[in-house]
């Protein structure tokens, strides 16, 4: 094991907000260099703000390109961006919001894992960690429903364990990191909700975006250099209930 990969660079899709930017600001403060790729109009004053949309391909590889000219590489990744219907019946769902959700939280994810993944097979090696959701394969929440979040995230965590088979005896790492409750912006709008969230929680608490960025350096670095194909769950018991 060496600390090559401790101290290199990574993109963060999402790193503009939320989880991604509680990411994107630990990892900075650890001395790697980041690049936050986020749409543009994104607002950020962590790391190299790079223009990118996850539902656009050529954004995507662009994204890459720019990353790419400002430094050799290996570029870790880290995948963040990710959006969820707001408690939606699942029969009274829009198709354009069924293809919305599972374009920026599993098309979009494979894009940034393809486009950046063939620059560290390239150089042979890297680490890559999806945040995948504890909603994806061991709980279905509740009283929201979000059938096509919990379904997308199912994919990223499967994505993860496939890329992980083909590409981890060719020196690339790709892990999934699968949170519980967070404190976000995002949930703050659920307040109604946070009570009972609480009561399923084993710890009684929602994670601090801190936690979950611990979490994510963690899978990154080399201190995981044995761990591929792994789900890390980072949810206070929630799906112990």
């Amino acid at each position: 094991m060496t600390e090559q990969s401790s101290s290199r660079c990574v993109a963060i899709t999402g790193g503009a907000g939320g989880i991604g930017q509680a990411i994107a600001a630990h990892l900075e403060r650890l001395g790697r260099r980041v690049y936050v790729l986020d749409r543009e109009g994104a607002q950020t004053r962590t790391g190299v703000f790079v223009p990118c949309d996850v539902l656009d391909r050529d954004s995507v590889d662009a994204a890459v390109e720019t990353v790419y000219q400002d430094d050799p590489g290996p570029i870790d990744l880290i995948c963040a961006a990710g959006i969820v219907e707001d408690d939606v019946a699942a029969e009274d769902l829009p198709e354009d919001l069924v293809h919305r959700v599972m374009g920026v939280n599993f098309h979009g994810t494979f894009s940034a894992c393809q486009a950046f993944g063939r620059r560290l097979l390239d150089h042979g090696t890297g680490s890559i960690v999806l945040i995948s959701s504890m909603s994806g394969n061991l709980v279905v929440n509740y009283p929201q429903r979000q059938s096509i979040y919990n379904s997308s995230k199912a994919a990223v965590t499967a994505l993860a364990k496939s890329l992980a088979v083909e590409w981890g005896p060719r020196g690339v790492r790709v892990n999934a990191l699968s949170p519980g409750y967070v404190d976000t912006p995002l949930n703050s709008l659920k307040a109604h909700m946070h009570e009972g969230w609480r009561a399923g929680t084993v710890l009684g608490r929602f994670a601090s975006t801190q936690e979950i960025a611990d979490a994510a350096e963690f899978l990154l670095s080399d201190r995981a250099s044995y761990c591929t194909g792994t789900e890390l769950v980072v949810d206070g018991g929630y799906s112990l209930r």
